[in-house]
């Protein structure tokens, strides 16, 4: 493993156990980054606690320290444990695995606490320990969440089964419940028949033995038919009221049945409520499941757009990333060239600090000659005198070359002011170097961690996805067993009002049956009365007129009655009318705030595409940024290149410089070793070559300050590109902020677009309860158009038996006076039979006695004629019987249709 430090250096860290390579080239301090697999990566991260000897710079006090473990080899683990303990298998990091993890980063620890050098890389252990702590953490509370969650599942999918073989258990009973109901009204119905027929035939007999005793009482004796026939109605008496007794017993039985089933139909009710309840109650948690889900949703497309920023954020910060390596690549390179060029100025500066020390000794030998020579010359002054014209010729050339000497002086003190420069420029490339590297340091942890948190952004998406598939496929489930049991308990509630409405019309026809009954006992009894009550013919017609009367004023009660059901029918059929009218016109504004909603919609959808749009040209913008920043950078490069090369000629004109000082050095060992006589000519040639020598001087001096000024050119462009790249950067940073809050409103306007559908959502259901409502109201005007049909037909066959009524009536009074006189017969005759008015009656005859066979057979018929008579009063009775049973039977079926209709 390599590390990297300041001086650009690279040392090896030896890591004790099996490590991947990790490459910290150019990474600046504090850097380690892993580059093998994510299985090495999460091995690196188990044994990363036992390293002994990691010899790294610590990083700077404002960059923070860099993971060197691949975080996906953590965010694996959950997923890890979730597909193990799905298997059966046991999960990757167990609570011994953990343990060990913890001794071995306590040993590292105690290790590490000694060397101070080591304190960063400890701060940096120390939070990837806790961060692999509170993953560990995360990954157990996320563990038993899940398994929380899949508990409450599995209950709520037992409860929904219990809930479905309730309604099915329900359901049957219902069935069954029917079933018995319908047999004990068959029975009821049966029943009822038999009691009818039996009062019927005990109210006949009952009337026959009335008769017969009377005639017993009034007749002498009976016959041994009579006798006969008496028995024989004294047993059928009995057996009628056994039978009787027997009927009323099975009624009992009946009402008993009637009663359980009853209480069993109340019970299944309460169950039924009680299943409703809990289906009620599913729904609500079904509705919280589904806006949990939406939630989930949303969630999760907030996550994929922040997904998407970090990517780009990613990719932007890598290319910047890689701009600003090459960037100190290229100043390394060219610190690297200034510090050679440095170098070779320090040894020049020494070379010319030693040939100035040579001067100057020479200085003080040609001194010390020039002192021997003027006292050889005052002691030979006359032979010197032109050796003292000489010796003030050189003394001006000594002149001269001091001359010359300060200006070497001036170069050489601006060389060292250059020097000090070019130092002061190599410090503040190295602090921008320094400030760079840091600016990387930041930057790849920003990417370390962006990476991290998109890491963990999938593996949360990922999950929510398994989530919501599951929540889906529940739900799912939950909506079909929640139909199913909507369904049911619809069924079950019509077939409820089904039953409760047949019970209620039986119970209404069973009154009104006995109302008729007690009415037509109650004619019946009237008209035995009026027929004994043959003296009183006038009350009893007078009463049979006030009879007909009120039957009239009833039947007119019927009709205004039934004219009332009309109007009140066509009142709400008006009513209804007007609902529809009202569902109608809801509809339209409905309909209408539908297409508003659209157009909103539409207008939303719109501003989004144009937001889209902006944003994408925002991002073209930055592109085309990122594109002239990397071309300034390149002029940058180039202006270095140009810079490096004005330096080399610099460095060139200056060894030139140092050739011809040398060359001008040895001239003047020539001069100083030459003759008198040559001296002229070399003076003369020195001069000359002087000249050129300072005309080369200037010239090499108008060359370094031309190349001074486009040095400082070259700065100042540096510096100018610089503060273009601080404006794009900024120019970059209020794009970004623009973008996020575009983000936003799109987000917003998302969130107003659900919330929109939801309302349309609510107006359709809305529309579609009133449609609903409506169909049912026309059901109902159509039901109630029929029962107005059924109506006016019953109403037509009570005004047609009205009239029958009262011809069977005009016969019964016929038959009821042939009665009376045949009974005043009967009376006459048996009052003749106990007083005769025969004077003759004990004188004994010679022929037979006809008067008596005469005035038996004459009983005898009156016998037969009275039971025909009866005969024909009980098939009387029996036809109106008949015919009112018809009506209510026919009213039963009517309204049993109705029912069936509804």
């Amino acid at each position: 493993m390599t590390t990297g430090n300041p001086k650009g250096s690279t040392e090896k860290c030896t890591v004790k156990g099996v490590l991947p390579a990790v490459d910290c080239s150019g990474r600046g301090p504090g850097c380690c980054q892993v580059t093998g697999g994510r299985e090495d990566a999460l091995n690196a991260g188990f044994l990363l606690g036992r390293a002994r000897e990691i010899p790294c710079a610590a990083p700077s006090p404002d960059s923070r320290p860099v993971s060197a473990i691949d975080p996906a080899a953590f965010e694996a683990a959950p997923g890890s444990i979730r597909m193990a303990e799905e298997k059966g298998e046991k999960p990757v990091l167990e609570e011994n695995a953990f343990e060990e993890i913890e001794k071995d980063f306590q040993e590292v620890l105690s290790e590490l606490s000694g060397d101070k050098s080591l304190d960063r890389f400890r701060i940096e252990y120390e939070k990837l320990h806790a961060i692999m702590k509170k993953s560990y953490d995360n990954e157990k509370r996320l563990m038993a969440k899940c398994r929380e969650l899949n508990a409450e599942i599995v209950v709520n999918s037992a409860k929904v089964a219990t809930a479905l073989k309730l309604s099915q258990d329900d359901q049957t009973t219902i069935a069954s419940l029917k079933k018995e109901i319908e047999k004990a009204w068959k029975m009821v119905d049966s029943a009822y028949d038999k009691e009818q027929k039996a009062k019927e035939t005990i109210l006949a007999l009952k009337e026959e033995i009335v008769n017969l005793t009377k005639l017993v009482e009034q007749g002498s004796g009976l016959s041994l038919n009579q006798d006969s026939n008496i028995r024989d109605l004294l047993k059928f008496k009995e057996e009628v009221t056994k039978e009787r007794d027997q009927l009323l017993s099975e009624v009992v039985k009946l009402r008993e049945s009637l009663a359980q089933t009853t209480e069993q139909q109340q019970e299944t009710e309460r169950a039924k409520d009680e299943a409703e309840q809990t289906i009620s109650q599913f729904q609500q948690e079904i509705q919280h499941r589904q806006n949990e889900a939406s939630r989930e949703s949303r969630k999760k497309e907030k996550l994929e757009k922040e997904l998407k920023q970090i990517q780009t954020d990613m990719d932007t910060r890598q290319m910047e990333i890689k701009a600003l390596q090459q960037y100190v690549q290229k100043s390394k390179e060219e610190l690297q060239r200034l510090e050679q060029q440095l170098k070779e100025q320090k040894i020049l500066n020494e070379r010319a600090a030693k040939e100035l020390e040579q001067f100057q000794m020479r200085n003080s030998k040609l001194q010390q000659e020039n002192e021997q020579h003027s006292l050889v010359c005052e002691q030979l002054s006359q032979e010197n005198q032109q050796k003292a014209l000489e010796l003030k010729a050189k003394e001006e050339e000594i002149h001269q070359m001091r001359l010359d000497i300060g200006k070497l002086n001036k170069i050489r003190e601006q060389i060292h002011k250059k020097l000090h420069q070019i130092e002061d420029q190599k410090a503040e490339t190295e602090q921008h170097k320094e400030t760079l590297k840091n600016q990387i340091l930041g930057l790849e942890r920003e990417v370390e961690t962006s990476k991290k948190q998109a890491e963990l952004d999938k593996k949360a998406m990922d999950e929510l996805l398994r989530e919501r598939d599951i929540l889906n496929k529940n739900m799912l489930k939950a909506i079909n067993a929640t139909q199913k049991q909507i369904d049911l308990v619809k069924l079950h509630e019509q077939t409820k009002r089904n039953l409760e409405e047949e019970t209620q019309n039986y119970k209404e026809e069973a009154q009104k049956q006995r109302k008729i009954i007690f009415q037509l006992e109650k004619e019946r009894d009237r008209y035995i009365n009026e027929a004994s009550d043959f003296t009183q013919k006038l009350l009893v017609n007078m009463e049979d007129i006030k009879v007909r009367e009120m039957q009239i004023f009833h039947y007119k009660k019927k009709i205004a009655e039934s004219e009332t059901k009309l109007k009140h029918q066509q009142n709400l059929y008006e009513a209804v009318r007007s609902d529809r009218n009202l569902c109608s016109k809801n509809l339209v504004e409905a309909q209408d705030e539908i297409t508003e909603m659209k157009r909103k919609l539409k207008i939303m959808t719109h501003q989004v595409d144009q937001l889209k749009e902006e944003i994408s040209t925002k991002e073209s913008a930055l592109v085309k940024l990122n594109l002239e920043q990397q071309r300034i950078e390149k002029e940058k490069e180039t202006l270095k290149a140009e810079l490096q090369k004005l330096r080399q000629q610099a460095l060139e004109t200056k060894h030139f410089i140092e050739k011809q000082e040398v060359e001008e050095r040895k001239l003047l060992r020539i001069i100083a070793e030459a003759d008198g006589e040559r001296l002229r000519q070399k003076k003369e040639l020195d001069q000359a070559e002087l000249q050129k020598l300072r005309q080369q001087a200037l010239e090499t001096k108008h060359f370094i300050e031309k190349q001074e000024v486009e040095e400082r050119k070259l700065l100042r462009i540096i510096a100018e590109a610089d503060g273009e790249r601080l404006r794009q950067k900024k120019e970059l940073d209020q794009v970004i902020s623009e973008r996020d809050i575009l983000g936003s409103q799109l987000v917003r306007r998302n969130d107003e677009l659900a919330l929109l559908y939801e309302k349309i959502k609510i107006q359709q259901s809305v529309l579609n309860k009133g449609e609903s409502q409506y169909n049912q109201r026309l059901e109902d005007m159509r039901i109630l158009k029929l029962e107005i049909k059924k109506l006016r037909w019953e109403k037509g066959i009570l005004a047609k038996s009205v009239a029958n009524v009262e011809e069977l009536r005009q016969e019964l009074f016929h038959m009821q006076k042939e009665f009376l006189k045949e009974r005043t017969r009967c009376r006459a005759l048996e009052e003749e039979l106990e007083n005769p008015m025969n004077v003759h009656r004990w004188r004994k005859l010679e022929a037979s006695d006809p008067s008596s066979f005469e005035l038996i057979q004459k009983i005898q018929a009156l016998q037969k004629r009275l039971i025909s008579k009866t005969e024909e009063v009980v098939e009387k009775e029996l036809l109106l019987q008949d015919h009112g049973y018809f009506e209510n039977s026919g009213k039963l079926s009517s309204k049993l249709d109705l029912n069936a209709i509804r």
